[in-house]
């Protein structure tokens, strides 16, 4: 019998390297998409949250808000920790599309 040995050349070497690259990445979006689901990490005093809204910018038309049940009721933040208040706003406030 004879022996085949394989030598990887650069291409499969890339190919190999891209495609662990594309694995580590859906698990760190997997991760994050459980984390936010709990709320976030950010202490609402590191994002300047207050208890009222900044103008028409406020949690209930952003889109990291998590809206509570009813809708008049707190929901989650999926960056800030803690209960968040439809009608409060803070610094990373980004718009709802």
């Amino acid at each position: 019998m004879s022996e085949k040995t394989y030598t990887a050349n650069r291409r499969d070497v890339l190919k190999q390297a891209t495609t662990l690259a594309g694995l580590a990445a859906i698990v760190g979006v997997a991760s994050t998409q459980t984390a936010k689901a709990d709320g976030g990490s950010m202490s609402p005093a590191s994002v300047g949250y207050v208890d009222h809204p900044n103008g028409t910018h406020q949690c209930s038309n952003c889109s990291l808000y998590i809206p509570g049940t009813p809708a008049t009721a707190n929901g989650l933040c999926k960056a800030v920790a803690g209960p968040i208040s439809p009608t409060a706003w803070c610094q990373i406030w980004a718009p709802a599309s």
